[in-house]
């Protein structure tokens, strides 16, 4: 066992503290990564806060992890000391369900995936994440960064990027199709970022204009404010596919009448709290609500090859450990533009 340095909350709510936790030693398979930084989520704020149901504590969140490869395991083929190397929402599944072998390990029905951080691993001991200086992770479950992405708007794009690359790409976003990304934050900047280099027309919609500047500079090609009820009568039936990317309860009826006949809603965002559907809503014009979860191991390669292709990361503001709590939060305040990194040298 390796102990390494960490940030913590030692039960549900409680602030994040400095702690060290254990790290268990290179397996056959494993890679050791030395973590250069790591992305906050708004899921790590829910599990913290037990907003998605009871967690696990003490809690090392962080599955928006980048570093380089320090040691690998005798039998590693994929990768070599001095890699740079990411890690997301997952380090393990059953690797041999249906789900799993076509490269939905997300989606895993064998047990489910074994996520990051606030999980148990097959060993039995519970899964610690990003907010530390190490961490050991089997091969099969670590993707590569291309060198044209520098590590620290990498980070980002291993939750943010996939989550919103995944259902894009289901989706069939691209020429000739009129995109929607609902919320203008961590994911949906990226949504937008991706949603613009796979061709289609993206509109951002937000509650207000605030981030309109924003939302164009990265590509959006329309910018409407929520807030304003003439908003929903001028775009009604108006796009293919609408990706929320808000984690509070919608009015999905108001959302639904947006789109075109054989549109989709898909959520990203997860709201702690139920929300309600009219179905004439979806019966009228065969439109689908659905939602997307991560992607898999190999479709995430994809979305980081595509963000180097494309030449762009996320968009970030760089923090030291100690400044965690109050990250949490300015998150919460939508006081962020657009995804924290911690820079894991300062824990």
């Amino acid at each position: 066992m390796t102990t390494v340095a960490a940030y913590a909350a030692p039960s549900a709510k409680a602030p994040l503290e400095r702690t060290t936790i254990e790290r268990r030693e290179v397996g056959e398979f494993d890679v050791l990564i030395d973590i250069k930084f790591a992305g906050i989520c708004h899921s790590d704020i829910h599990q913290v806060r037990e907003g998605w149901g009871e967690a696990i504590f003490p809690m090392v969140p962080g599955h928006e992890i980048a570093g380089v490869v320090s040691e690998v395991g005798p039998g590693v083929a994929k990768f070599a000391v001095g890699d740079r190397v990411g890690v997301g929402c997952m380090v393990d599944s059953c690797r041999e369900c249906e789900n799993c072998k076509a490269g939905l390990e997300q989606y895993c029905t064998g047990g489910g995936m074994v996520g990051t951080y606030n999980a148990v691993g097959k060993d039995g001991e519970p899964t610690y994440g990003g907010y530390s200086q190490k961490i050991v992770v089997d091969e099969n479950y670590v993707v590569r960064v291309p060198d044209g992405l520098a590590l620290d708007v990498a980070a980002p794009l291993l939750c943010a990027g996939i989550t919103t690359y995944s259902p894009l790409k289901h989706w069939n976003a691209g020429p000739g199709k009129k995109v929607a990304v609902l919320g203008m934050g961590g994911l949906g900047h990226m949504g937008v970022k991706i949603a613009h280099a796979l061709g289609a027309e993206v509109t951002v919609l937000s509650q207000s204009l605030r981030k309109k500047d924003d939302g164009l500079r990265l590509g959006a090609d329309h910018y409407y404010a929520t807030s304003d009820p003439e908003t929903f009568k001028k775009l009604a039936g108006t796009f293919d596919v609408i990706l929320s990317t808000v984690s509070a309860p919608l009015n999905l009826d108001a959302y639904l009448s947006l789109l075109r006949t054989d549109g989709a809603f898909v959520n990203v965002g997860a709201p702690e709290e139920p929300v309600a559907l009219n179905l004439f809503s979806v019966i009228g014009g065969r439109k689908t609500l659905a939602g997307s979860g991560i992607g898999g191991i190999q479709e995430t390669q994809e979305m980081l090859d595509f963000c180097a292709a494309h030449g762009f990361g996320a968009e970030i503001e760089l923090i030291s450990a100690s400044e965690i709590n109050d990250a949490y939060e300015r998150v919460l305040a939508s006081d962020v533009r657009y995804r924290f990194v911690i820079d894991t040298a300062t824990i």
